[in-house]
């Protein structure tokens, strides 16, 4: 039940001063009676008049407050909704080579890198997603799984130093086109981030790229790093020291990746950039929802309106034919 004019209700407030005034007049209307005692009245029955003197008041007030109740213009609904999902199987591949401790990000690329895919994995309750791992080889930290909570889980137990070091793009994108090999959405995603030059693995990046493209897969890739002289730690005898590396690799491996298979290149050399990528991305890779809604609203007013009138009517002959009062 809703109320197409929920501002008339204010007028339910009329019901104070009135119920203030009945009681006013029913003090005032009390009649005293002097006599030697009372005790033996309280024997007597009040008769039916007696106990229905304030009926006509109740009667009255009822009304009112049913009429307020029609002006508002009570409604019902009777409505349907539908609504059809077609979610998305995305595989986030991310590169935790020792280069990815540079701390041209904040705190640095990997912890960067993890904080940023957190909040894209959030914002997709609907899709399949699944993360791999790759430095010098690559492995599975998690398949594809709606269960986010696990998936989150498990990606801030990502660590440098779970796997050689090394860069095998090709491997960790070839491992990431294989979970999705036998995926029956109509959408399949690869996330790809890297920092550097592939440099191990038996698979080169832009053939595990021409594999995604025979299978309809999508490949987004991502290079990670800001230009020039980059502070990056080195664990050494006397603990832990920094050193300067450049920060640069060959981007065109990607690029033709992403080309090759639909999807697009990005450069992230910072927090807030790297951000916006996975904001477009999400952007471009919106599940799919269909809704179909249906509304039909009912008058309920007539039935108050009509209860307020039968209400009057009987207060206006209980006051006036058996309630009444002769001067």
């Amino acid at each position: 039940m809703a109320f197409h004019n929920p501002e008339y209700l204010l007028g339910l407030l009329v019901l104070i001063p009135m119920v203030y005034w009945f009681l006013k007049e029913l003090h005032q209307a009390d009649a005293s009676l002097q006599i030697s005692s009372h005790r033996n009245l309280a024997g007597f029955p009040g008769s039916m008049k007696v106990k229905l003197r304030n009926l006509p008041f109740y009667l009255r007030f009822i009304a009112i407050a049913l009429l307020v109740v029609a002006i508002a213009r009570p409604q019902s609904s009777n409505s349907w909704r539908s609504e059809n999902t077609e979610g998305i199987d995305i595989m986030i591949t991310m590169d935790i080579s020792g280069s990815m401790l540079a701390e041209d990000f904040k705190p640095n690329r990997l912890q960067a890198s993890q904080s940023v895919a957190n909040e894209f994995i959030l914002s997709r309750p609907n899709d399949n997603i699944g993360l791999v791992l790759f430095a010098a080889k690559s492995f599975t930290q998690c398949p594809l799984t709606t269960d986010h909570a696990v998936l989150i889980n498990l990606f801030n137990n990502i660590n440098y130093g779970m796997i050689e070091d090394g860069t095998a793009i090709g491997l960790g994108l070839a491992n990431a086109v294989a979970r999705l090999k036998e995926s029956k959405a109509k959408s399949k995603v690869v996330i790809l981030l890297t920092d550097g030059d592939n440099n191990r693995g038996d698979i080169a990046p832009v053939s595990a790229g021409e594999l995604a493209k025979a299978l309809g897969i999508r490949v987004y890739t991502i290079g990670v790093g800001s230009y020039g002289m980059v502070n990056i730690p080195v664990q050494t005898p006397l603990g832990q020291q920094y050193q300067q590396i450049e920060s640069a690799f060959d981007e065109t491996p990607l690029k033709e990746i992403a080309d090759m298979t639909g999807g697009q290149y990005f450069r992230a050399t910072n927090n807030e950039k790297l951000r916006d990528i996975y904001a477009e991305i999400d952007q471009m890779e919106k599940t799919k929802i269909n809704v179909r809604e249906y509304s039909r609203k009912y008058e309920e007013y007539f039935l108050f309106a009509l209860a307020a009138m039968v209400l009057l009517v009987a207060e206006v002959l209980l006051r006036n034919v058996y309630l009444r009062k002769i001067p």
